[in-house]
């Protein structure tokens, strides 16, 4: 039996990532009802807001679903609390020290996964007591680890390391490349630009069309001073490029990047100045499509990819 499947509960081992200004409680219900694991992105909600979102999505779906949260949120005790007060079962954490609310989460009955980019960190999540860790390459869109590790090789490697589910991230989009991760150690997947780019995603319909539109190359990791993020390369980030020939520190980084940027462009639909979070397997991406449909189309390429493995002949 799948590892990943037993531990939610879930029909199929693909988890939906919980992605700034696109992952609302319409995305995360669709995603478990389709067989998924649907994951609300607390990082652009402030408290309340959040827990309307649980509430809508209880309503939603009676399939497990869970939320993310960013550990550097500003109102994190809040959120917690909120988690804990709506009893939402699962939480994925990231951007932040996991020993800081593992055992919290986990002496309330709530199972804990920890995402990160390198095996050191996969060392440290387990050593907190994590149920799982997702482990995500460096092709993945929105922020992302410094170190530029590739999800091809940082699964084996995380995979020899730890004990716990494993669960890989970060240029997965199809059911071969769901099946590629898993030949390499992976117990699961987790899936964020396809499903941003889904009818159900809640960021705006101009930047799912960009995200359909764009070609090979069109992203770019930047931004390592403050923290690494992957971008379209739209005005904004020629903008960021143009900086950097100056050779700017990070208050001069800061002041370009400004408040609020990612919301203006995914989720207020300003392709010019704002900020494009985005994974390198856009590219693959063709359509707007429903959850359901996307998830059933990974599950057969999956399957149809594995009959070809055992075709293979040396």
């Amino acid at each position: 039996m799948n590892k990943i499947t037993s531990l939610f509960n879930i029909k199929y081992p693909i988890v939906q990532g919980g992605m700034i200004w696109n992952s609302g409680y319409k995305l995360a219900s669709a995603v478990s009802n389709a067989g998924g694991l649907g994951l609300i992105g607390a990082g652009s909600m402030y408290p309340e807001i959040l827990r309307e979102h649980i509430q809508k999505c209880k309503k939603a779906t009676d399939k497990p679903f869970g939320v993310n949260v960013p550990l550097l949120y500003p109102n994190i005790e809040e959120i917690m609390k909120i988690i804990v007060d709506e009893e939402v079962k699962i939480v994925f954490t990231s951007a932040g020290n996991p020993k800081t609310w593992t055992s919290f989460l986990k002496e309330k009955g709530i199972m804990v996964v920890h995402v990160v980019s390198s095996t050191v960190f996969a060392l440290k999540a387990q050593e907190a007591g994590v149920d799982a860790v997702v482990a995500e390459g460096f092709e993945a869109g929105g922020h992302n680890g410094r170190e530029e590790t590739t999800t091809l090789t940082l699964i084996p490697m995380v995979k020899d390391k730890i004990s716990i589910p494993l669960i890989a991230a970060g240029g997965i989009a199809t059911g071969r490349g769901m099946l590629a991760t898993m030949t390499l150690g992976a117990n699961g997947v987790q899936v964020g630009s396809r499903f941003a780019a889904s009818l159900e995603s809640s960021s705006h319909e101009k930047f799912k069309q960009t995200i359909v539109d764009l070609q090979e190359g069109g992203t770019q990791l930047t931004l390592k001073e403050l923290a690494p993020v992957r971008l379209i390369k739209n005005k904004f980030y020629e903008d960021v490029q143009q900086l950097y020939s100056n050779c700017p520190g990070k208050e001069e980084l800061a002041t370009l990047l400004g408040r609020a940027r990612a919301k203006r462009g995914m989720f207020e639909g300003d392709l010019e100045e704002g900020e494009l979070e985005i994974g390198q397997i856009a590219g693959l991406i063709k359509e707007i499509l429903p959850v359901k449909e996307i998830i059933d189309t990974m599950i057969a390429e999956f399957e149809q990819a594995k009959q070809e493995v055992v075709q293979f002949d040396f």
